[in-house]
């Protein structure tokens, strides 16, 4: 175990002071105790992080740290190659990556299949890294931020899950206000979506909470294809699924960290979307499953994004009293349409994880 504290300490050390990423569950010691920095920025995803502390280099000649997930490499693996590459801008960082599926782990089976190729990717990219597991391998980490500032390449540090620890505990905030919970939007949601409807829901708490709800409460009208990985291309899924099966409605169950990763693909749904597409935006303003870190969602005004999109129409939910009526109002609606549900903090305890992929693919295609 290394404390979060020890790993701030080196970094600064190194004069590594400015932090930008997208949270992770591995790393979420890491994203509460910068969270309030004003030297961090949240990313919307991975490739524009390594953007953004390309942007800080260019500014301050400083080396800044990107922290993301091992599944968020990929997002990453651009600008890593045209950009930061020693052999294009030569530009020095040090990523802190959680390294889910790491070998000899239990768990998922995407995290297994990227954690597997996690050291193989870094080794394509000709980045140097090292695997901390304890305080001892800080050392190494500081060889390695040395190295990236004397020859002005990126290196990085593998974290696994369960390795970081911290002394530093957030305050909590109470926030009082008439917003439902996800676990009642989905389950009124189930109450009144048609027989053969399409449900396409986002990874974390949205799709485990969905299985769990339709599981244990016996909903049977719909059938649902969960993002288990994949972060941020619900609404792609979901628009490559509606274009193709018009005579099904399609619900598009999206979060707000999921849908401001890629963004752009709602200008596709408005260009391209049929009758049948139908966007949920269930929206607590944060990465709720992985730390409750704070997403960037609270001041955008959805109304005037989704209807300057192409999208036919706009509605939202912001108490638990018009849940009912709005979401049967909405169902009924032509698509592209859009609808925001205003959500408080909090999930159902010990929910399970959707299970047997194969056999959930197989029924969503029936």
């Amino acid at each position: 175990m290394v404390y979060v504290e020890k790993l701030i300490s080196s970094l600064k050390r190194n004069k590594v002071n400015f932090f930008t990423g997208v949270p992770d569950s591995v790393l979420k010691t890491l994203g509460t105790y910068i969270d309030s920095s004003k030297n961090h920025i949240i990313s919307a995803n991975e490739g524009s992080a390594i953007s953004i502390a390309t942007g800080y280099h260019l500014s301050t000649k400083k080396i800044p740290c990107v922290y993301m997930q091992n599944s968020g490499l990929g997002n990453a693996i651009n600008p890593l190659l045209s950009i930061t590459h020693k052999e294009v801008y030569s530009i020095p960082m040090v990523l802190v990556i959680g390294w889910r599926g790491a070998p000899k782990l239990k768990d998922e089976p995407q995290h297994l299949v990227t954690g597997r190729v996690t050291r193989q990717l870094l080794n394509l990219l000709n980045i140097k890294y090292c695997v901390l597991e304890k305080d001892s391998d800080l050392k190494k980490l500081e060889k390695l931020i040395k190295y990236s500032k004397n020859n002005k390449s990126p290196i990085a540090c593998l974290v696994k899950n369960k390795t970081l620890i911290s002394k530093y505990k957030k305050n909590k905030i109470d926030i009082k206000n008439n917003f439902t919970t996800k676990a009642e939007a989905i389950r009124v949601l189930l109450e009144n979506v048609k027989k053969n409807t399409k449900i396409i829901s986002t990874t974390g708490y949205t799709s485990r909470e969905l299985d769990h709800i339709r599981r244990k409460e016996n909903f049977n009208n719909g059938t649902d294809f969960y993002m288990i990985g994949g972060m941020g291309h619900t609404s792609a899924v979901s628009l490559g699924t509606s274009f193709f099966n018009e005579k099904n409605d399609l619900i598009c169950l999206d979060g707000d960290g999921s849908i401001l990763m890629h963004m752009g693909t709602l200008a596709s749904i408005g260009y391209y979307g049929k009758k049948n597409f139908k966007h949920i935006l269930l929206n607590n303003n944060m990465h709720e499953s992985v730390g409750g870190q704070k997403t960037n969602a609270k001041n955008i005004n959805f109304s005037n994004l989704s209807k300057s999109l192409g999208y036919k129409s706009y509605d939202v939910i912001k108490n638990q009293k018009d849940l009912r009526k709005k979401i049967k109002y909405f169902l009924k609606k032509k698509g592209p349409s859009f609808l925001e549900i205003k959500l408080k903090k909090g999930a159902i305890k010990d929910l399970g994880r959707p299970k047997n992929f194969i056999a959930i693919k197989k029924k969503f295609m029936k």
